[in-house]
């Protein structure tokens, strides 16, 4: 029988199934995600398919939970067996959502199991998963390298050792590259908590008193001097919403010593000192020849019973919007430029109805020779990596930019079967390019749509984050 994922799997003409042949079997640049570099350093062996499948995976929780499912069986006590139980009675009622898709896609390519998952043949699928699981071929470095994944851009805290990052890159059984990512998220975050724990690591590590906000940018400096030597490649921001405004030096130092002895910061003064921090850090990055990645318009634990009961990233986020986002946004790269200290940059819009408005910003900064893109806007993102968020994605950005020199696709995961992301990711443009061709949009021209389809799943990331 044929299987729902086959050959043709998502490509509904001829000149899809062609480009789709061209890049199927290229690298994979994972350049951002969030596996656990504790796990690869130490090649996990998973023990069965819920540890591999559903642990921290908040796409998969939020489908049970609207199926009904009580959380015990989610994020809670019951065993991993009937954890998985729930989730596959979960799978026939996500027609419609990528998780369908993404589930069917997984089975299939790590685990050779085309059937449709559902509370009738769960158990033969979960028995038939972890006798493969048990396998030495099954590890994590085992199934990354099945993935043929080139390098991976993890996700770490200024304040992080990087020890796992030293034991994996000592090994030589294993040759993919694994790089760290420098995420600040919490040294920005000025009227937090874990603001002042951040100071303190930061202290800490770098054997610095922290008094001064110009001492402390320092000691974020050698932190970035650090990932540097450890290889690292790429910054990342998540950002509630994108920061600007007008501030003075001496402005900075005042909101920062207010914020050390426990004052309260205004909204504007958060603004400001998130605006001084996001320029100083770029300039740094643009130093260290990095790119730096803002991920912004996410609204994060919205319900705060579950955020008491199960804590954060646990499915409780949404899309958010920001007044004035264009101003904001262009104002933040416009200072940045100013004084030569804007980076390579990423720029992720989780609210689609922006699009067009950072699309058209993006243009505004591709300023410098030699470099194709300086300023991207990034594929799509948590929920729009869907068929339809990267759709409209790309159009966008063939809309106001230059496709051809897109550097695609990322799995942003937890999970290490989420490499088939990629090919879900090569599917939908080889089938969209396929339709424009198809439709008279574009010239049914080999050699520029091979490379076109090419740039974009491989070779793009490669040159733009200089892999060589």
């Amino acid at each position: 029988m044929r299987g729902f994922i086959n050959e043709t799997f998502m490509l509904k003409n001829e000149t899809a199934k062609t480009l789709y042949g061209y890049i199927k079997n290229l690298p994979i640049i994972d350049y951002h995600c969030h596996l656990s570099p504790k796990d690869i350093a130490e090649n996990r062996q998973f023990k069965n398919l819920t540890e591999i499948w559903l642990e921290g995976d908040h796409y998969k929780w939020r489908a049970m939970r609207a199926n009904g499912v009580d959380e015990r069986y989610i994020t809670g006590d019951a065993s991993a067996k009937d954890k998985f139980r729930a989730w596959a009675q979960t799978v026939p009622n996500t027609i419609g959502n990528p998780l369908y898709h993404w589930t069917h896609l997984e089975l299939k390519k790590y685990f050779d199991i085309n059937v449709l998952l559902d509370e009738h043949n769960w158990e033969d699928v979960w028995l038939r998963a972890n006798e493969k699981l048990a396998q030495s071929d099954f590890s994590v470095q085992k199934l990354i390298e099945r993935s043929n994944v080139e390098s991976i851009c993890t996700t770490d805290s200024p304040v992080d050792h990087l020890d796992y990052h030293k034991q994996i890159k000592a090994q030589d059984n294993f040759n993919v590259k694994v790089l760290p990512t420098f995420r600040p998220d919490d040294g920005v975050a000025i009227t937090k908590s874990v603001f002042h724990h951040f100071i303190d690591k930061l202290s800490t590590i770098t054997n610095r008193s922290i008094q001064t906000y110009q001492s402390y940018i320092e000691a974020l400096e050698e932190r970035i001097d650090y990932f540097d030597e450890m290889g690292c490649k790429l910054s990342d921001h998540g950002l509630a919403e994108v920061p600007f405004s007008n501030f003075t030096d001496t402005e900075i130092e005042a909101i920062f010593k207010k914020s050390l002895v426990g004052e309260s910061i205004s909204s504007e003064e958060e603004r400001k000192f998130k605006t001084a921090m996001m320029i100083a850090l770029a300039r740094k990055y643009k130093e260290k020849g990095w790119t730096m990645q803002l991920h912004f318009g996410a609204i994060r634990n919205n319900n705060t019973k579950m955020f008491r009961r199960v804590g954060k990233d646990a499915g409780f986020d949404s899309i958010s919007d920001q007044p004035d986002l264009g101003a904001s946004l262009n104002g933040l790269l416009d200072q940045c430029e100013k004084n030569d200290g804007l980076p390579q940059t990423i720029l992720y819009n989780l609210n689609p109805t922006y699009n067009d408005l950072v699309g058209s910003t993006i243009q505004n900064f591709q300023t410098e020779p030699g470099i194709k893109m300086k300023v991207q806007l990034g594929s799509g993102w948590w929920f729009n990596d869907t068929k339809q968020g990267m759709e409209r994605q790309l159009t966008t950005l063939a809309d106001h930019g230059l496709l051809m020199h897109f550097v695609g696709m990322l799995t942003d995961s937890r999970s290490f079967l989420s490499f088939s992301r990629h090919e879900y990711f090569r599917r939908i443009l080889a089938n969209l390019i396929g339709q424009w061709v198809e439709e008279g949009e574009l010239p049914n021209n080999e050699n520029l749509l091979k490379r076109l389809v090419e740039n974009i799943s491989y070779y793009n990331a490669k040159r733009y984050f200089k892999c060589d």
